[in-house]
């Protein structure tokens, strides 16, 4: 039968269109001003999260209100964006109420509410999510409502009761995934209500691995037990308290919309975000009339000759060392996805059919034995995508964790406080354009009691190891783990390659671990001469995080055990027209939902490609 006038594919063999699926562009304000979208009208996710409060002399503020939208967006032009502004703190007993953010889409602007505000010895007040209940001279103070714009969903929630009998304690501010926490009683503040956690529609962004809006802690009227910030990584101001001095309120992290603590000074509100991920349109790549006029003369290609190939390699994290330095990440190198300063190119396989892929997954470095206070842990293994006798492609390595106490690698190891030197182990070793990692933090050690020290943590893939700070008799502060890379590669949004906590010596507390939790937290150290240390907690196994370094009393006791090195990872990633085939079998393979083939590699092994 004759094709139809003017078709291109008709005939005999028809009409066919493969998809292929392009990538999502993810843009993230912290900023008032525009976005320029791509051309033609798009579908696009969009998360509004407004200012969130400051807290009160008791009550912990609400967090900002938080939209999480499905909008249509212009292309080609510009769309007008507004980020709201956190809460001042406030000198005594009134806080400020956080400030709206928008989006102009939809041919309407799309709002989220500024948390609310504490007010004094008054009951909350109303915002995105409400503030929590202060002392009201007539009984315990409410707590704020939240949602104060009406939406559906809701953008946030209330704010917890307060406690009015003496001594008095506020209720924790509202947070977009939970309520404030009422005061439990005299001097058991109110916790605030947890944040939402975005991610799995947005991947890891924003400061606090995708999770925002959360409630600050309430306050007290004496020096007990304050609210906390809501728990996790994301948003709530830190523990508030009243009558202590200057410290005053914890604030709240900029830009996850996170409502301040109560407290005298108040605890100030942080700023909001607006993120828009565009989503992109299918495309028709092969007609069935090409493949068979390919076929027919012999040149259609059995392997996707010059595809590039995404990869993801973390190398195994270093261990923490005794009383010290918290183990460095292992070395991250990826690309098409994850953080764009550290995107290398993909790797092209242009090899015949049933070329194979030699891959080296690195574990993490082993925390036992435990090694004497001035010599290095043990550093991780490294990690090796190696397209071995593929034409122009060069090997991928993931340098190996750096030891705790100094060790230099992917990332660096924290300086212990006991080693020959307080400067920590180097990063991105050997060398790679963009880098694989960051330095270590550095240690300081004190005098007295019983020779105090805080030594620094492991550096990770996106920040430095935090150093160690003070001196006797000042409070001594341990370095947390810098922060590791979020990564969705496999479609889930992770994190990977954090560095390790230092570890606390004689009456000092040791670091966490880091943002977004793939290194472990470092070990307390003890009262002397009491033994009561604590050991470093591992790297999260899979995800390349340095382990966390040991504690110990100042009076000679043994040295609680050093936290492991967590191993590493490989992942491929192809379009939908290869065939991956892996081995061993504890390796394994999967197709996004996009098409793409993926191969996540935990162990050594191979990978076929045909």
């Amino acid at each position: 039968m004759a094709s139809p006038s003017g078709s291109a594919n008709g005939g005999i063999i028809g009409k066919s269109n493969k998809t292929s699926f392009g990538k999502c562009t993810v843009t993230s304000k912290t900023s008032s001003g525009n976005v320029c979208t791509q051309p033609g009208t798009r579908l696009a996710k969009v998360l509004v999260v407004a200012g969130g409060g400051s807290g009160s002399k008791y009550g912990g503020g609400g967090a900002g209100g938080l939209r999480n939208l499905c909008l249509q967006v212009g292309g080609g032009s510009a769309v007008p964006i507004t980020v709201g502004g956190g809460g001042a703190a406030a000198p005594a007993d009134t806080g400020n109420k956080g400030t709206n953010s928008s989006i102009v889409a939809s041919c309407s602007t799309q709002s989220s509410t500024g948390g609310g505000l504490g007010t004094g010895e008054e009951v909350g007040q109303p915002g995105g999510s409400g503030s929590g209940g202060g002392y009201g001279p007539g009984g315990p103070g409410a707590g704020g409502a939240g949602n104060e714009g009406g939406y559906t969903p809701s953008e946030g929630n209330p704010g917890g009761t307060s406690y009015t009998s003496s001594p008095q304690a506020g209720g924790g501010g509202g947070g977009a995934g939970a309520a404030g926490q009422n005061a439990a009683g005299a001097c058991e503040a109110g916790d605030g209500g947890a944040g939402l956690d975005v991610s799995s529609d947005f991947g890891n962004i924003g400061p606090t691995c995708s999770v925002f809006a959360g409630g600050g802690g309430g306050g007290l009227f004496a020096n007990n037990a304050p609210g906390a910030g809501a728990a996790g990584p994301g948003g709530g101001g830190g523990p508030g308290f009243y009558n202590n001095g200057a410290s005053g309120g914890g604030a709240a992290v900029a830009n996850t919309g996170g409502g301040g603590a109560g407290s005298s000074p108040t605890g100030a509100g942080g700023p909001g975000i607006v993120v828009v991920k565009e989503l992109n349109k299918a495309s028709g790549v092969w007609s069935m009339q090409s493949q068979f006029s390919a076929r027919s003369q012999g040149t259609w290609p059995e392997l996707l000759i010059s595809t590039p190939l995404n990869f993801l390699v973390v190398a195994g994290g270093g261990a923490g060392a005794s009383m010290g330095g918290g183990g460095g990440a292992g070395g991250y190198r990826a690309s098409g996805f994850g953080p764009s300063p550290l995107r290398a190119s993909a790797i092209t396989i242009t090899d015949s059919p049933g070329a194979t892929i030699n891959i080296t997954v690195g574990a993490g470095g082993s925390g036992s034995p435990i090694t004497p206070e001035t010599g290095l842990s043990r550093a991780g293994n490294d990690s090796i995508l190696n397209p071995g006798g593929t034409e122009g492609t060069d090997m991928i390595t993931g340098g190996a964790g750096g030891a705790g106490n100094r060790g230099d690698g992917g990332s660096g190891g924290g300086a212990g406080t006991l080693s020959p030197s307080s400067t920590a182990g180097s990063g991105n070793s050997p060398s790679f354009s963009p880098s694989q990692g960051n330095p270590g933090g550095n240690s300081v050690s004190g005098v007295n009691p019983s020779n105090a020290g805080a030594s620094g943590g492991g550096g990770g893939a996106t920040e430095a190891g935090v150093a160690g700070s003070g001196s006797n008799p000042t409070p001594l502060t341990t370095g947390r783990g810098g922060a590791g890379a979020p990564n969705d590669i496999t479609g889930s949004a992770l994190s990977y390659a954090g560095g390790g906590g230092g570890g606390g010596f004689s009456y000092v507390t040791g670091g966490g671990g880091s943002p977004c939790g793939t290194g472990g937290a470092g070990g307390n150290g003890g009262e002397p001469p009491s033994g009561n240390s604590t050991g470093g907690s591992n790297g999260t196994a899979n995800r390349g995080g340095g382990g966390g370094g040991a504690g110990r009393d100042g009076a000679g006791g043994m040295n609680a055990p050093n936290g492991n090195g967590g191993s590493g990872v490989v992942v491929v990633r192809g379009p939908s027209g290869v065939t991956f085939t892996v081995a061993p079998g504890s390796n394994s393979t999967s197709t996004h939902p996009g098409g793409d083939k993926l191969a996540t590699f935990t162990v050594t092994g191979t990978l076929a490609i045909s």
